[in-house]
């Protein structure tokens, strides 16, 4: 009997291994960064070189030494005498976040998308005794495989190189890579046989990548530039070097089953499926290939892809994305066939890195009439324990974890989705990011190992996302209330009674959603003219948001010269008129059914106004100027021909997914 139990202890060990909060798992040790200390201190001096002036930035000495914290927890410590700024991290990432910290809490400055406030001391502050700080989890991830056509589309380096530091300072340190997969696809098929013509038939074009890696739609916006291919290769290989410079580890693709159609000539005998029209395509568009996992072929494909990419990029760090049934049902439901799914997506991996871990989004499963418990359960077991991490997409809205026993034993990690679409409304649900990430690590047998970042789209609700970041390295959830204090603080370096104020109205109202309202911008200023009432998408009380408008509006004589203020100003404002706008609008369709011509001339003349005054404000910061974006898309260009073909497709996002405008557009904005 004694033996029984010691072997089952055994078999049970790596989800029996805690430190802190936090599951350990013997199959994740192996996952840490391979850059040397000194290549990663070295990341983040360059880091504070880029950001602040040359006099400035010599105060700060870095040094990286991972025994200063517990195994796989990142931990730093700061100090300073006035004159010389200490920081010691783990990893790069820790280092950069203590820069941040310093920068943010002793310097009242701050960093974000949407600029930075750098107003330095004269001084620096002091810090005695030294300050330090160890995560509570080990994973702290970011991206969502949509953020790369919401986003990313069109980034070149230059902007890369921001976002890569903006991840370091917010301790980022699991980032999605997936650019230039095309390329390293194109490599794989043409060695297997494919043309080039079939891969330009299957290839999304630049703006419309991530619904084609995901088996949505084929071919739509392509086929792309032979320019596009090496531009994208040398890209990746800027963005991975950064990115381990700072001591993170990139997620890579993985193969999830999406197959040009050629796959009918090279593997004649291969089981594959057509899957259904996501986005109401022409058949040349939709209806993408899907190699099924039981097949041998299956096998043969993941494999080359995962020794493509270990010989391009000089190794991985052996986490790698696939997602088979992305917002797409299997055809099959039964468990066993579930589970032989997963298991080929993992097997296909280890084929090709011994090491490789399979990184899922949960997204899946939120489709709660198919995946039941016990679909779900032979899903996540067709993989061996802690050999997949689950990314719990929308934990702060739509936990997964607690409806499924920490998805049966697989570690997790928490996540905030927030943003669907790349949607520029006011939204949030501070309260929820700030407590739910303990409720993640306290819940029964929990294997949470992290927390993570995947809003489909950037650039917006900062105020969010700064909180998400901030709560991740804390051990308990903070006053939100006296949290926004300081946060508007360190980002205007101004403190008045009217800004604490109004933000104190937007926490209680559009940032304190607590229903199934999600980031999807529903209202009229947006969305496609119907001749009916509608019913507003709106979970708070919209005059609380014009209240606080009117208070910064009072408060900015003082403060006007504060980019960030103005940023923020400007986004306040273009929510109110979005409100003021529902009013307009089922006024003038009440107008137009009653068939009073006077009525609906007033409320149509009082929207065009309105149109034309948010336009005005809205132009009155380049964040907001879809310009910005256009030449972004057309700078990436080699020759006119391919910059006119670039901002094309970017203008279809706006617009439409497809060309005949039968579906809905991917942006309301």
């Amino acid at each position: 009997m004694a033996k029984i139990v010691v072997l089952a202890l055994l078999l049970l060990l790596p989800c029996l291994l805690t430190v802190g909060h936090a599951m350990e798992f013997e199959g994740l040790k192996h996952i840490r960064t391979q850059t040397s200390s000194i290549t990663q201190a070295q990341a983040v001096t360059d880091l504070i070189g880029r950001l602040l002036p040359a006099d400035k930035a010599k105060a700060f000495h870095v040094t990286v030494d991972a025994s200063i914290g517990p195994a796989n927890r990142d931990t730093f410590k700061l100090s300073s005498d006035g004159i010389t700024v200490n920081i010691t991290g783990t990893t790069g990432v820790a280092a950069a976040w203590c820069f941040q910290i310093y920068l943010r809490d002793f310097c009242r400055c701050h960093v974000s998308w949407a600029g930075t406030q750098l107003d330095l001391p004269a001084k620096w502050p002091v810090v005695m005794p030294a300050r330090s700080n160890t995560v509570p989890n080990r994973f702290r991830y970011y991206q969502n495989v949509c953020t790369v056509s919401y986003t990313f589309a069109f980034w070149d380096w230059s902007r890369w190189e921001q976002e890569i530091d903006w991840m370091a300072m917010n301790g980022i340190n699991m980032p999605l890579a997936f650019n230039a997969q095309e390329t390293i696809w194109q490599k794989v098929y043409l060695k297997l046989g494919f043309t080039q013509d079939e891969l330009n038939a299957h290839f999304a074009g630049p703006a419309f990548l991530a619904w084609g890696r995901m088996g949505n739609m084929r071919g739509w916006g392509g086929p792309q530039p032979d320019s596009w291919y090496t531009g994208q290769l040398a890209l990746q290989h800027q963005i991975l070097t950064r990115m381990r410079a700072f001591g993170m580890i990139p997620v890579l693709p993985a193969f999830a089953g999406h197959v040009p159609n050629g796959i009918t000539r090279i593997f004649p005998n291969a089981n594959f499926t057509r899957l259904s029209d996501w986005g109401k395509f022409d058949d040349q568009y939709c209806c993408t290939y899907f190699l099924e996992p039981s097949d041998p072929a299956f096998q043969i494909i993941g494999k080359a892809f995962i020794e493509a990419q270990m010989d391009e990029y000089n190794g991985t760090e052996h986490i790698y994305n696939g997602d088979l049934f992305n917002e797409m049902l299997p055809s099959i439901g039964d468990p066993t066939y579930l589970a032989s799914c997963s298991k080929a997506v993992y097997d296909a991996i280890v084929a090709g890195d011994k090491d490789g871990i399979w990184l899922m989004q949960g997204w899946l499963f939120k489709k709660t009439a198919f995946w039941d418990r016990d679909r779900v359960k032979a899903y996540v077991q067709g993989v061996p324990q802690g050999k997949m991490i689950i990314l719990d997409l929308q934990a702060e809205n739509r936990p997964v974890y607690s409806r499924t026993d920490s998805f049966f034993g697989q570690p997790f990690i928490w996540c905030m989705l927030h943003n669907f679409g790349g949607n520029d409304g006011l939204y949030g649900m501070l309260d929820a990011i700030n407590e739910g990430p303990f409720e993640g690590m306290k819940f029964a047998d929990s294997t949470m190992i992290g927390t993570g970042l995947t809003p489909e789209g950037i650039l917006q609700n900062e105020v969010v996302y700064a909180l998400s970041t901030d709560v991740s390295w804390r051990e308990n959830p903070v006053n939100v209330t006296q949290w926004l204090t300081d946060y508007i603080h360190s980002r205007y370096n101004y403190v008045s009674d009217k800004i604490n104020h109004a933000w104190y109205l937007l926490q209680g109202s559009v940032y304190n959603c607590t229903d199934d309202h999600e980031s999807h911008n529903k209202m009229e200023i947006v969305v496609r003219p119907k001749i009916k009432h509608l019913d507003p998408y709106i979970w708070y009380n919209w005059t609380q948001v014009a209240d606080a408008w009117a208070l910064m509006v009072q408060a900015a004589p003082d403060v006007i010269n504060s980019t960030l203020f103005k940023y923020d100003f400007v986004d306040v404002g273009r929510q109110v008129l979005q409100d003021l706008a529902h009013i307009y609008y089922n006024n003038l369709t009440a107008a137009y059914h009653a068939k009073s011509v006077d009525k609906a001339m007033t409320y149509g003349k009082k929207m065009t106004d309105l149109l034309m005054d948010m336009d005005t404000l809205l132009c009155s910061d380049s964040h907001w100027l879809v310009g910005t974006w256009i030449e972004a898309a057309k700078a990436l260009g080699t020759n006119d021909a391919v910059s006119d073909g670039y901002t094309a497709m970017f203008r279809f996002t706006l617009a439409c997914r497809n060309m005949d405008r039968s579906s809905k557009g991917l942006r309301n904005q």
